[in-house]
């Protein structure tokens, strides 16, 4: 049993880049599809699809290479909000990550979007993780 899925996905997404990998299966929740929309949308990933599969559906997730480098497209991909210390933060006072150049994914009373989205439309919400 696993106590944090979201850290999970996101140790497996790491892990498999580390090791050259170019898709990573990761068992599915709802969150999880939402944190790989946002990452696809934002250039962190080529693509990611949902198999449905017994007993639970799995989600796979394309890693994006830089094409003559072959360096990963995700640099750092760190969880802040833990389940034993959440993090929530106000619209004013999200993370700006690599100063604008990373994203933080917030989850907030309309869904999870990104901390640029969330400073937008002035809401604020629980900061899930940082990708830069």
């Amino acid at each position: 049993m696993n106590t944090d899925p979201i850290a999970d996905f996101l140790t497996r997404i790491r892990n498999g880049q580390t090791a050259g990998m170019r898709v990573v299966e990761i068992p599915s929740s709802k969150t999880k599809v939402a944190i790989a929309a946002i990452l696809k949308d934002q250039g962190f990933i080529h693509d990611f699809k949902v198999e449905e599969v017994a007993p639970q559906n799995v989600l796979k997730v394309a890693l994006k290479y830089d094409r003559i480098t072959k360096t990963p497209a995700i640099r750092e991909i760190k969880r802040i909000s833990k389940p034993g210390l959440r993090q929530y933060t106000g619209s004013e006072t999200l993370p700006r990550v690599k100063n604008g150049l990373g994203i933080a994914v917030v989850s907030t009373s309309r869904g999870l979007m990104t901390d640029k989205q969330a400073r937008k439309e002035n809401i604020g919400g629980e900061v899930l993780c940082t990708v830069s």
